[in-house]
Protein backbone atom coordinates (compact mmCIF):
# COMPACT_ATOMS: atom_id res chain seq x y z
CA UNK A 1 0.00 0.00 0.00
CA UNK A 2 0.80 3.97 -0.76
CA UNK A 3 1.63 5.80 2.66
CA UNK A 4 0.50 9.06 2.68
CA UNK A 5 1.46 12.18 4.48
CA UNK A 6 0.06 15.91 4.38
CA UNK A 7 2.42 18.37 2.70
CA UNK A 8 1.01 21.93 1.99
CA UNK A 9 -2.76 20.83 2.28
CA UNK A 10 -2.20 18.12 -0.25
CA UNK A 11 -1.39 14.07 -0.23
CA UNK A 12 1.76 13.38 -1.10
CA UNK A 13 2.30 9.76 -1.49
CA UNK A 14 5.49 7.44 -1.08
CA UNK A 15 4.66 5.16 -3.56
CA UNK A 16 5.09 1.32 -2.77
CA UNK A 17 6.93 -0.15 -5.89
CA UNK A 18 8.21 -3.41 -6.41
CA UNK A 19 11.62 -4.48 -8.14
CA UNK A 20 10.56 -7.05 -10.50
CA UNK A 21 13.29 -7.82 -12.23
CA UNK A 22 16.53 -6.61 -10.91
CA UNK A 23 16.55 -2.46 -11.66
CA UNK A 24 13.05 -2.75 -13.42
CA UNK A 25 10.57 -1.18 -10.83
CA UNK A 26 7.00 -0.90 -10.90
CA UNK A 27 4.21 0.51 -9.05
CA UNK A 28 0.96 -1.93 -9.24
CA UNK A 29 -2.33 0.06 -10.19
CA UNK A 30 -5.71 -0.76 -8.67
CA UNK A 31 -7.66 -2.76 -10.70
CA UNK A 32 -10.58 0.20 -10.25
CA UNK A 33 -11.95 3.16 -12.15
CA UNK A 34 -11.24 6.65 -11.17
CA UNK A 35 -11.87 8.22 -7.66
CA UNK A 36 -10.96 9.65 -4.67
CA UNK A 37 -10.17 6.85 -3.02
CA UNK A 38 -7.90 5.35 -5.09
CA UNK A 39 -6.67 8.96 -6.03
CA UNK A 40 -6.22 7.83 -9.47
CA UNK A 41 -4.08 5.43 -9.56
CA UNK A 42 -5.25 2.70 -11.41
CA UNK A 43 -1.85 2.19 -14.19
CA UNK A 44 0.65 0.11 -13.78
CA UNK A 45 3.74 2.80 -13.62
CA UNK A 46 7.30 2.86 -12.91
CA UNK A 47 10.84 2.87 -13.56
CA UNK A 48 14.51 1.27 -14.74
CA UNK A 49 17.92 1.89 -13.38
CA UNK A 50 20.56 1.83 -15.44
CA UNK A 51 24.60 2.22 -14.00
CA UNK A 52 24.42 5.50 -15.25
CA UNK A 53 20.96 7.45 -15.79
CA UNK A 54 17.17 6.72 -14.95
CA UNK A 55 14.30 6.05 -17.40
CA UNK A 56 10.69 6.46 -16.24
CA UNK A 57 7.75 4.34 -17.73
CA UNK A 58 4.79 6.04 -17.70
CA UNK A 59 3.63 8.77 -14.71
CA UNK A 60 0.26 8.47 -13.54
CA UNK A 61 -2.84 10.74 -13.27
CA UNK A 62 -1.58 13.71 -11.93
CA UNK A 63 1.01 15.64 -10.43
CA UNK A 64 1.09 14.06 -7.21
CA UNK A 65 1.12 10.64 -8.38
CA UNK A 66 4.23 11.45 -10.65
CA UNK A 67 6.09 13.38 -7.59
CA UNK A 68 5.39 9.42 -5.39
CA UNK A 69 6.99 8.07 -8.02
CA UNK A 70 9.58 10.33 -8.54
CA UNK A 71 9.97 9.89 -4.44
CA UNK A 72 10.31 5.98 -5.07
CA UNK A 73 13.35 6.65 -7.58
CA UNK A 74 15.15 9.04 -5.25
CA UNK A 75 14.53 6.87 -2.22
CA UNK A 76 16.21 3.61 -4.91
CA UNK A 77 18.87 5.81 -6.22
CA UNK A 78 20.28 9.63 -7.00
CA UNK A 79 21.41 8.81 -10.54
CA UNK A 80 19.69 11.06 -13.36
CA UNK A 81 16.30 10.71 -14.79
CA UNK A 82 17.17 11.46 -18.24
CA UNK A 83 14.24 9.67 -19.63
CA UNK A 84 10.45 9.83 -19.45
CA UNK A 85 8.80 7.51 -21.54
CA UNK A 86 4.97 7.81 -21.91
CA UNK A 87 3.47 4.61 -23.37
CA UNK A 88 0.40 6.34 -25.13
CA UNK A 89 -2.03 8.79 -23.97
CA UNK A 90 -4.55 7.76 -21.46
CA UNK A 91 -4.63 10.58 -18.60
CA UNK A 92 -3.72 7.23 -15.93
CA UNK A 93 -0.55 6.58 -17.91
CA UNK A 94 0.76 10.48 -18.65
CA UNK A 95 -0.91 13.09 -16.52
CA UNK A 96 1.72 12.84 -14.01
CA UNK A 97 5.00 14.01 -16.25
CA UNK A 98 5.10 17.14 -15.20
CA UNK A 99 7.01 15.95 -11.39
CA UNK A 100 10.08 15.22 -13.31
CA UNK A 101 9.97 18.71 -15.03
CA UNK A 102 12.81 19.79 -12.44
CA UNK A 103 14.89 16.92 -13.75
CA UNK A 104 14.79 18.26 -17.15
CA UNK A 105 14.50 14.68 -19.00
CA UNK A 106 13.76 13.93 -22.66
CA UNK A 107 10.28 13.09 -22.94
CA UNK A 108 9.73 10.04 -25.24
CA UNK A 109 6.38 8.99 -27.00
CA UNK A 110 4.60 7.47 -30.19
CA UNK A 111 4.76 10.21 -33.33
CA UNK A 112 1.45 10.21 -32.78
CA UNK A 113 1.42 11.59 -28.92
CA UNK A 114 1.62 15.45 -29.25
CA UNK A 115 -1.44 15.40 -31.17
CA UNK A 116 -3.80 12.57 -29.47
CA UNK A 117 -2.43 14.55 -26.04
CA UNK A 118 -3.46 18.05 -27.39
CA UNK A 119 -7.09 16.91 -28.55
CA UNK A 120 -7.82 15.74 -25.21
CA UNK A 121 -5.84 18.33 -22.93
CA UNK A 122 -9.04 20.04 -21.50
CA UNK A 123 -11.03 17.33 -21.14
CA UNK A 124 -8.14 15.51 -19.05
CA UNK A 125 -7.90 17.69 -16.72
CA UNK A 126 -11.22 18.93 -16.32
CA UNK A 127 -11.80 15.16 -15.47
CA UNK A 128 -9.19 14.68 -12.93
CA UNK A 129 -10.20 17.91 -11.42
CA UNK A 130 -13.32 16.85 -10.78
CA UNK A 131 -12.67 13.09 -9.40
CA UNK A 132 -9.32 14.16 -7.44
CA UNK A 133 -10.08 17.75 -6.18
CA UNK A 134 -6.97 18.87 -4.34
CA UNK A 135 -4.62 15.92 -5.59
CA UNK A 136 -5.34 17.20 -9.21
CA UNK A 137 -3.80 20.45 -8.07
CA UNK A 138 -0.61 21.72 -10.20
CA UNK A 139 -1.44 18.75 -13.08
CA UNK A 140 -0.84 19.37 -16.31
CA UNK A 141 0.09 17.87 -19.89
CA UNK A 142 4.09 17.51 -21.10
CA UNK A 143 4.13 16.77 -24.73
CA UNK A 144 7.08 14.61 -25.69
CA UNK A 145 10.20 16.09 -26.74
CA UNK A 146 11.49 12.95 -28.65
CA UNK A 147 9.40 10.47 -30.75
CA UNK A 148 9.51 7.45 -32.20
CA UNK A 149 8.12 6.90 -35.69
CA UNK A 150 5.39 4.82 -36.70
CA UNK A 151 6.50 0.86 -37.01
CA UNK A 152 10.23 1.85 -35.84
CA UNK A 153 12.50 1.87 -33.07
CA UNK A 154 14.33 3.63 -31.06
CA UNK A 155 17.31 2.27 -28.16
CA UNK A 156 17.99 3.90 -25.28
CA UNK A 157 21.27 3.71 -22.93
CA UNK A 158 21.14 3.75 -19.29
CA UNK A 159 24.68 2.46 -18.86
CA UNK A 160 25.04 -1.12 -18.95
CA UNK A 161 21.52 -1.83 -19.76
CA UNK A 162 19.90 -1.34 -23.47
CA UNK A 163 16.04 -0.21 -23.69
CA UNK A 164 14.60 -0.78 -26.67
CA UNK A 165 11.66 1.26 -27.70
CA UNK A 166 8.52 0.71 -30.50
CA UNK A 167 6.24 2.32 -31.73
CA UNK A 168 3.22 0.06 -33.38
CA UNK A 169 0.29 1.38 -35.69
CA UNK A 170 -2.98 1.98 -34.60
CA UNK A 171 -4.04 -0.65 -31.89
CA UNK A 172 -5.45 0.16 -27.95
CA UNK A 173 -4.80 4.05 -28.99
CA UNK A 174 -3.17 5.22 -32.18
CA UNK A 175 0.33 5.84 -30.31
CA UNK A 176 1.44 2.49 -28.24
CA UNK A 177 4.79 2.20 -27.66
CA UNK A 178 6.65 -0.64 -25.88
CA UNK A 179 9.84 -0.47 -23.81
CA UNK A 180 11.77 -3.70 -23.93
CA UNK A 181 15.06 -4.48 -21.53
CA UNK A 182 17.52 -6.39 -22.88
CA UNK A 183 19.10 -7.19 -19.88
CA UNK A 184 16.22 -9.48 -18.36
CA UNK A 185 14.08 -9.65 -21.18
CA UNK A 186 11.32 -7.67 -19.51
CA UNK A 187 8.61 -6.45 -22.13
CA UNK A 188 6.54 -3.03 -20.84
CA UNK A 189 3.39 -3.12 -23.19
CA UNK A 190 1.75 -1.05 -20.94
CA UNK A 191 -2.28 -1.14 -22.35
CA UNK A 192 -1.24 -3.41 -25.36
CA UNK A 193 -2.27 -5.84 -22.55
CA UNK A 194 -4.97 -5.53 -20.22
CA UNK A 195 -4.90 -9.01 -17.74
CA UNK A 196 -7.73 -9.35 -15.64
CA UNK A 197 -8.90 -5.99 -16.17
CA UNK A 198 -11.45 -5.27 -19.54
CA UNK A 199 -9.59 -4.13 -22.14
CA UNK A 200 -10.38 -0.70 -23.28
CA UNK A 201 -10.51 -0.31 -27.49
CA UNK A 202 -9.59 3.29 -27.89
CA UNK A 203 -7.94 2.44 -31.50
CA UNK A 204 -8.83 0.12 -33.62
CA UNK A 205 -9.87 -3.54 -32.48
CA UNK A 206 -8.83 -5.09 -36.44
CA UNK A 207 -5.59 -3.08 -35.31
CA UNK A 208 -4.81 -4.69 -31.96
CA UNK A 209 -5.55 -8.01 -33.16
CA UNK A 210 -2.91 -8.04 -35.86
CA UNK A 211 -0.16 -6.47 -33.04
CA UNK A 212 -0.77 -8.95 -30.35
CA UNK A 213 -0.78 -11.77 -33.33
CA UNK A 214 2.96 -9.97 -34.07
CA UNK A 215 3.94 -9.92 -30.78
CA UNK A 216 2.70 -13.52 -29.72
CA UNK A 217 4.24 -15.36 -32.62
CA UNK A 218 7.99 -13.45 -31.65
CA UNK A 219 9.89 -15.38 -29.62
CA UNK A 220 11.86 -12.09 -29.25
CA UNK A 221 12.06 -8.44 -29.54
CA UNK A 222 14.15 -7.32 -32.49
CA UNK A 223 16.69 -4.60 -30.93
CA UNK A 224 17.20 -1.99 -33.91
CA UNK A 225 17.86 1.55 -33.47
CA UNK A 226 15.84 3.78 -35.05
CA UNK A 227 18.91 6.26 -35.30
CA UNK A 228 22.02 3.99 -35.76
CA UNK A 229 20.18 1.01 -37.44
CA UNK A 230 21.52 -2.64 -36.21
CA UNK A 231 22.38 -5.65 -36.81
CA UNK A 232 18.97 -7.38 -36.27
CA UNK A 233 20.34 -8.76 -32.76
CA UNK A 234 17.48 -10.72 -30.90
CA UNK A 235 16.04 -10.88 -27.33
CA UNK A 236 14.12 -13.14 -25.22
CA UNK A 237 10.88 -11.99 -23.85
CA UNK A 238 10.69 -13.76 -20.32
CA UNK A 239 8.50 -11.53 -19.08
CA UNK A 240 5.70 -8.76 -19.94
CA UNK A 241 4.71 -5.80 -17.66
CA UNK A 242 0.71 -4.59 -19.11
CA UNK A 243 -0.71 -1.77 -18.21
CA UNK A 244 -3.23 -2.89 -15.71
CA UNK A 245 -2.37 -6.37 -13.69
CA UNK A 246 -0.14 -8.44 -12.60
CA UNK A 247 3.19 -8.80 -14.20
CA UNK A 248 3.44 -12.47 -16.01
CA UNK A 249 5.81 -14.70 -17.44
CA UNK A 250 2.69 -16.58 -19.08
CA UNK A 251 2.62 -14.17 -21.97
CA UNK A 252 1.30 -15.82 -24.73
CA UNK A 253 -1.02 -17.15 -22.25
CA UNK A 254 -2.32 -13.52 -21.24
CA UNK A 255 -2.19 -12.40 -24.87
CA UNK A 256 -4.03 -14.92 -25.57
CA UNK A 257 -7.02 -14.63 -23.00
CA UNK A 258 -7.56 -10.56 -24.58
CA UNK A 259 -7.48 -12.07 -28.07
CA UNK A 260 -9.94 -14.33 -27.34
CA UNK A 261 -12.13 -11.73 -25.72
CA UNK A 262 -11.72 -9.17 -28.83
CA UNK A 263 -12.37 -11.62 -30.82
CA UNK A 264 -16.10 -12.37 -29.16
CA UNK A 265 -16.78 -8.98 -29.58
CA UNK A 266 -15.88 -8.81 -33.36
CA UNK A 267 -17.67 -11.94 -34.57
CA UNK A 268 -20.75 -11.08 -32.22
CA UNK A 269 -21.06 -7.59 -33.86
CA UNK A 270 -20.62 -9.07 -37.48
CA UNK A 271 -23.32 -11.02 -37.00
CA UNK A 272 -25.33 -8.40 -35.83
CA UNK A 273 -23.90 -6.14 -38.51
CA UNK A 274 -24.79 -8.91 -41.31
CA UNK A 275 -28.56 -9.18 -40.65
CA UNK A 276 -28.75 -5.28 -40.12
CA UNK A 277 -28.97 -5.09 -36.57
CA UNK A 278 -28.42 -1.60 -34.46
CA UNK A 279 -25.46 -0.64 -32.09
CA UNK A 280 -27.56 -1.10 -29.56
CA UNK A 281 -28.95 -4.32 -30.44
CA UNK A 282 -24.84 -5.34 -30.30
CA UNK A 283 -24.40 -3.92 -26.99
CA UNK A 284 -27.58 -5.39 -25.59
CA UNK A 285 -26.13 -9.08 -27.10
CA UNK A 286 -22.71 -9.35 -28.18
CA UNK A 287 -19.68 -10.62 -26.01
CA UNK A 288 -21.95 -10.91 -22.84
CA UNK A 289 -20.28 -14.62 -22.43
CA UNK A 290 -17.12 -12.96 -21.34
CA UNK A 291 -18.30 -10.74 -18.16
CA UNK A 292 -17.12 -13.27 -15.42
CA UNK A 293 -13.58 -13.31 -16.54
CA UNK A 294 -12.88 -9.63 -17.05
CA UNK A 295 -12.84 -6.68 -13.52
CA UNK A 296 -14.48 -3.67 -14.43
CA UNK A 297 -16.68 -5.41 -17.48
CA UNK A 298 -20.20 -3.62 -16.84
CA UNK A 299 -17.89 -0.01 -16.87
CA UNK A 300 -16.16 -0.59 -20.24
CA UNK A 301 -17.98 -3.42 -22.14
CA UNK A 302 -20.87 -1.64 -23.71
CA UNK A 303 -18.36 1.25 -24.74
CA UNK A 304 -16.03 -0.85 -26.34
CA UNK A 305 -18.93 -2.63 -28.48
CA UNK A 306 -20.40 0.52 -29.58
CA UNK A 307 -16.67 1.27 -31.10
CA UNK A 308 -15.77 -1.36 -32.46
CA UNK A 309 -19.53 -1.42 -34.21
CA UNK A 310 -18.42 1.41 -36.00
CA UNK A 311 -15.08 -0.37 -37.05
CA UNK A 312 -16.37 -2.85 -38.62
CA UNK A 313 -19.18 -1.59 -40.13
CA UNK A 314 -17.43 0.01 -43.05
CA UNK A 315 -14.57 -3.06 -43.14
Amino acid sequence: MALFVCVDGLQARSAAVMEIAPGIFMWPGHQEEFSSHNQGHIANIGFIVGSERVAVIDTGSSYQEGLALRKAIRETTQLPIEFVIITHMHPDHSLGAAAFKQDKPAYIGHAQLSDALARRQSVYLKRMQEILGAVAEGTEMVFPTQTVAVDSSLTLDLGARMLHLHAYPTAHTNNDLSVYDQKTGTLWLSDLLFIERTPVVDGSLLGWLKVMDEISRQPCIAMVSAETGGSGQCGEVRRIVPGHGPVTTQWQKALADQRRYLDFVAAGIRKVISKGGSISQAVENVGWEERENWLLFDEFHGRNVTAVFAELEWE
